[in-house]
């Protein structure tokens, strides 16, 4: 998939919660916060942020869960 799609993707979820998991085996469990051209910030359930590079993910679902 195309970073620009992968980068919609993000938006669209936006405020919601996700699980994504790396191309490494890592998974990560967050809320949307913030989305670039390049990454993704999660922010997690303690508060941490943890920046995702598009290139570094494998795949990821909703967690459920919104803002809205």
């Amino acid at each position: 998939m195309a970073q620009h799609e992968i980068e919609n993707l993000f938006r669209r979820f936006k405020g919601q919660s996700v699980n994504v998991k790396t191309t490494s085996g890592g998974i990560y469990e967050g809320r949307v916060t913030e989305v670039s051209n390049d990454y993704v910030c999660l922010s997690e359930a303690d508060g941490a942020d943890v920046y995702l590079f598009f290139t570094a993910i494998e795949s990821m679902i909703s967690a459920g869960g919104s803002s809205r």
